[in-house]
């Protein structure tokens, strides 16, 4: 049985030396798997080091890496999708269970004034699911699209973080 969570989860800003554990992070085949729409080969340190470079600059993104007891336990992030936002997370896997994922993403949630906010997870991810619901989000709608990491469309749910006083059910 893992432990609950007993640490202080943290946000800060990304800085260069969380890379390589980000990195590290997303090397286990399980969590691409169940993150289902992560990067297309994770051992491309190349594309990885890119990627961030790109989000980094934009100013339009909200990422922060997660500590707890100043020792990085993943990374979250809010961003541009149209005309909404949308968060996501990335925890490392030896750390799952624990609750740092939804101590992150709460944490998060409270940095950004504006709502709704939208998330999405694949249908078969029962723990991200947990994770946002637990953070108040509810599914709006579905959707899908091709998973790198499982070779085939993958179904997943499009959920909403409401603004204040909204009358919304889970589906």
């Amino acid at each position: 049985m893992v432990p609950a969570v007993t640490n202080e989860v943290l946000l800060r800003p990304v800085r260069d030396d969380d890379l390589p554990a980000f990195f590290a992070h997303e090397q286990d085949p399980q969590a691409n798997w169940m993150a289902a729409f992560g990067p297309k080969d994770p051992s491309d340190r190349a594309a990885f080091d890119a990627h961030w470079a790109r989000i980094r600059a934009d100013e339009r993104i909200v990422n922060r890496t997660v500590t707890a007891d100043g020792e990085v336990v993943g990374h979250v992030a809010a961003f541009p999708v149209d005309d909404r936002t949308e968060v996501s997370y990335w925890i490392d896997p030896g750390r799952w269970g624990r609750g740092y994922a939804t101590a992150g993403l709460a944490a998060l949630l409270r940095e950004l004034p504006q709502r709704p906010v939208r998330a999405r997870a694949a249908k078969d991810n029962a723990a991200s699911l947990a994770v946002l619901r637990k953070c108040g989000f509810v599914v709006v709608g579905e959707d899908s699209g091709y998973s790198p990491s499982r070779g085939t469309e993958v179904e997943e749910y499009v959920l909403e973080l409401p603004a204040e006083g909204s009358d919304q059910g889970d589906r």
